[in-house]
């Protein structure tokens, strides 16, 4: 069976993708994406990357509009040619932008096509094109509001095999101490850094210890030094890291939230004021309604709220045994493996 996925752009999109292609075994997978994106470093030494030169519209009208739809045109033709010569039998794509000239594509030469949007306010591309797919597998199951009933599965996100199994970290942190660990995201979050910054120093007091992921964007990332302070602008093994944490300080992206869910870590969240339609404040609430953890909106939060909100989950052993209890129920252990069973099905129904 060939199977061509077309996910690009941002770890949010590329990483549930890899992990479904881990579980198509005996597949021949191709790859579909856009220049100068993430998808170039990662893609590559596994899978054929066919790239299609494309971006996303911008919500006004302007003279660069006419230049974009012929891009995208073209895109759709590129990938109906990819589709013919490489005799794809289904297609598996993450949403954003380039699925839809996939789907469009697919749609031309009547191939099935399995979307998945993992944020609990699917996108605007997810939205338009999903009622033209197979299906269209969710994140969170509230999301299926947004679909017809019939063409809609929930599976969860898929994530990372490492998170799945107990992974060892090589960190310098005694077995003992609480750990606290601060992620922004694949680009970081300058004002969380501020924020942690500022109200770290109680925290060390009290005994924990602080991973601080800050992203390479940081111009004040020297400033704070500490034995129990470590930081780096990313880290490899998330898995290891989340499962050793007694809590989380994060953006809410839908694959931040998965593998806050598969690694039962109560987290506080703030989301990146910025995104898409405010997605990840809902992504956010989907955490916060089980009990798994709390919501700041950024301009609401002070230095001064972080700082005592992660002081009485220290100084309480029982409340974030209950948050970690609850995260559990979010997740969804086999979801690559249920998008991987149901590609094979579609690809072989051809």
């Amino acid at each position: 069976m060939r199977i061509l996925i077309a996910a690009s752009g941002t770890g949010g999109h590329l990483f549930p993708a890899l992990a479904v292609a881990q579980h198509l075994q005996n597949c021949q997978i191709e790859w579909l994406g856009v220049p100068n994106r993430l998808e170039q470093t990662l893609v590559p030494k596994d899978y054929p990357l066919h790239t299609v030169d494309l971006e996303g519209f911008q919500t006004r009208l302007n003279l660069g509009t006419l230049k974009i739809l012929q891009r995208f045109g073209g895109s759709i033709v590129q990938t109906r040619r990819l589709l013919k010569t490489r005799n794809i039998n289904a297609i598996f794509t993450t949403g954003g932008y380039i699925a839809a000239p996939a789907i469009l594509a697919a749609r031309l030469q009547n191939i099935p096509v399995i979307l998945h949007d993992s944020n609990a306010l699917p996108g605007k591309v997810t939205r338009l094109f999903g009622p033209w797919c197979t299906k269209v597998a969710i994140g969170f199951e509230s999301t299926a509001q947004y679909f017809p009933k019939n063409r809609t599965i929930w599976t969860g996100t898929p994530t990372r095999d490492s998170f799945l199994t107990p992974q060892h970290l090589d960190l310098p942190i005694p077995p003992e101490a609480p750990l606290i660990v601060v992620m922004g995201g694949s680009q970081g979050a300058v004002a969380i850094n501020q924020f942690v910054r500022q109200g770290a120093k109680l925290w060390f007091e009290a005994g924990a210890y602080v991973v601080h992921l800050t992203g390479d964007r940081d111009p004040d990332v020297n400033q704070l030094q500490h034995p129990q302070y470590i930081t780096m602008p990313f880290y490899d093994n998330m898995a290891a890291l989340l499962q050793r944490a007694t809590l989380a300080i994060s953006r809410a992206g839908a694959s931040a939230i998965t593998e806050l869910t598969v690694t039962q870590t109560p987290a506080i969240l703030i989301p990146y004021p910025y995104a898409a339609e405010d997605h990840q404040a809902y992504n956010a609430n989907e955490f916060v309604g089980v009990g798994a953890g709390v919501m700041y909106r950024q301009k609401e939060l002070t230095p001064e709220a972080l700082q005592n909100t992660v002081l009485d989950w220290l100084n309480s052993p029982e409340t974030l045994q209950e948050m970690a209890t609850k995260a559990k129920e979010l997740a969804v252990f086999d979801s690559a493996e249920q998008l991987a069973f149901l590609l094979r099905t579609v690809g072989n129904n051809v």
